[in-house]
């Protein structure tokens, strides 16, 4: 019997590829405004799904929802949600969860044993040495024989126990092992090795909510990359990929924060940069390293090409949001690619304050 297909993940239902991201969106959007549906990141989820086509059911359901209904009711989208978008995440935390709790019970069943077999052991302990004290004692062997049957029955209750122990402990650390694995999984980049979209998203927002002062957004993107790729091939700029990877995780200063924002594009948080100056520094570092990159044939180490790369940065603002600082080094790597590229290029902002 073929087992059932395991529905894809979260990570796999959302692609990183901006143009293909991009592509949905232009289809779910109007599928929302058609019908009236407020936008929230519940709703979004749903319709970007549904405009993927990859859970037929759940288009049926969505199709047949909003025929039944003038509004599109808040309890159902939820429902929907929580079937067809984290089903399986949802699905994996319980089978942890569960993991974890069998491993509880079998530890406490050990102690439980462990206990009560040190208890009938100090149990025979006392009456054997009560009837050692006694003046004549007529059942010496049988008080030896039992004294000597506890001891080995408390040693084989705490040898049973140790390798209940033991056991538990190598499968706390495979679960730790899975837990990082997924977790890796849902934070880098497989190519890159930096963070990807999602954590990058998701790290920026952090940042933003705390204290603005001292923050810098650098956007890199690596010039004439799809004509690269046309020339040389997908394989080898995967390679330039993870060489620009390599950089970043290189040059990042202390408590720094890079991801590959999709596909050729790279961005980088920093903190504890309080002027354009460190941020500039920082960049046209990244950059010469970038511009030293040779595209060579291996067997005669000819050279073919290089590579370069265009920066744009923004220094965050009291009130920025990360889509308004995202806005403000976009248009500043935009102004560095229209300026000849493979240079890097402040913001409006940040060229007045460094004046």
């Amino acid at each position: 019997m073929n087992n059932p297909a395991k529905p894809p993940s979260i990570l796999e239902l959302y692609p990183e590829e901006t143009r293909e991201a991009a592509a949905l969106l232009k289809k779910a959007v109007p599928l929302m405004m058609r019908h009236d549906i407020p936008p929230n990141p519940v709703h979004y989820a749903l319709w970007y799904t549904y405009s993927k086509g990859l859970e037929p059911e759940l288009n049926r359901r969505l199709d047949k929802t909003v025929a039944d209904f003038d509004s599109f009711p808040p309890e159902t989208a939820a429902k929907l949600f929580r079937d067809y978008i984290i089903h399986g995440e949802l699905e994996e935390a319980r089978a942890g969860q569960q993991q974890v709790i069998e491993l509880v019970d079998g530890i406490e069943g050990s102690v439980s044993r462990s206990i009560i077999g040190s208890r009938n052991y100090q149990a025979s302990l006392e009456h054997g040495l009560t009837a050692l004290q006694e003046p004549i004692i007529e059942d010496l062997p049988n008080v030896l024989t039992e004294l000597q049957q506890s001891t080995q029955l408390m040693q084989d209750q705490q040898d049973k126990f140790l390798y209940h122990l033991n056991a538990a402990q190598q499968e706390i650390k495979n679960l730790r092992g899975q837990l990082e694995r997924a977790h890796v999984a849902a934070t880098l980049d497989s190519l890159t090795q930096v963070f990807n979209r999602n954590a990058f998203s998701r790290l920026l927002e952090q940042t933003l909510n705390g204290d603005h002062l001292g923050v810098a957004l650098v956007m890199l993107d690596i010039d004439h990359f799809k004509l690269f790729n046309d020339q040389y091939g997908h394989p080898l700029g995967d390679r330039v990929l993870q060489h620009v990877g390599q950089l970043l995780r290189d040059l990042l200063p202390a408590r720094a924060i890079a991801a590959r924002y999709g596909g050729e594009e790279f961005c980088v948080i920093l903190r504890d940069c309080f002027d354009a100056a460190t941020a500039h520094s920082f960049a046209e570092q990244l950059r010469l390293k970038i511009q030293a990159l040779r595209i060579k044939v291996r067997r005669t180490d000819e050279v073919l090409d290089s590579i370069t790369a265009s920066f744009g940065f923004a220094l965050a603002e009291g009130g920025d949001t990360l889509e308004t600082l995202l806005t403000r080094a976009d248009d500043a790597l935009y102004q560095a690619k229209r300026s000849g590229r493979n240079q890097v290029n402040p913001g409006p902002s940040e060229t007045a304050l460094s004046a």
